[in-house]
C-alpha cells in the first residue's frame, strides 16, 4: 500500500482553476497518487473560499470529497490542545489554521506525504524537530 498523501489547499486549487500558476504541475502530480488524499476541513473551507467566483471550480470542489478521491481525516476538536500549540509555535510565520490542521496531520500519519504550493512548509516541522516529506512545485 502507498503512503498516505495529505492535501493542502494550493494543489487543490491547482488542480480546480485552469488559471493557476501550479495547475499543470498539480495535474501531473495527481496521476501519479492513489486515492483517497487526506485533509481536514480547514483545507476544504479556505478551497472553497478561493474558487468562490468559479461555478465549475466549485461544483468540481465538492466532487472531490463525494467521489472520494479526498477524504476528510481529522477531527478539530480531538486536535485542538495541539494546533493551539503549533499556532503560538509558529505565530512570526504566520501559520494558518489550515496549515496547522495539515502539519498535525502530518504528525499522526508519520508516513504521509503534504502535497502542497506553500513554501512555508519547508520551514514547519513535525513533532517539533522532524522535517516533513513534501510534494512540492520546488522540489
Amino acid at each position: 500500500m502507498a503512503s498516505p498523501i495529505i492535501v493542502d489547499t494550493g494543489p487543490l486549487v491547482a488542480l480546480l482553476d485552469r488559471r493557476d500558476h501550479h495547475h499543470t504541475w498539480a495535474k501531473s502530480q495527481l496521476m501519479t497518487m492513489q486515492a483517497p488524499m487526506l485533509t481536514c476541513e480547514s483545507v476544504l473551507a479556505e478551497t472553497a473560499f478561493l474558487l468562490r467566483q468559479h461555478d465549475r471550480g466549485l461544483r468540481r470542489w465538492a466532487a472531490l470529497v463525494t467521489d472520494e478521491i479526498v477524504q476528510l481525516s481529522f477531527s478539530m476538536s480531538d486536535q485542538f490542545e495541539s494546533l493551539v500549540s503549533l499556532l503560538a509555535k509558529y505565530q512570526d510565520t504566520p501559520m494558518s489554521l489550515a496549515d496547522a490542521c495539515i502539519v498535525r496531520m502530518s504528525e499522526l500519519h508519520s508516513h504521509a506525504s503534504v502535497f502542497t504550493t506553500d513554501s512555508d512548509f519547508f520551514h514547519y516541522r513535525r513533532n517539533g524537530r522532524s522535517v516533513i516529506s513534501l510534494i512540492h512545485p520546488d522540489r
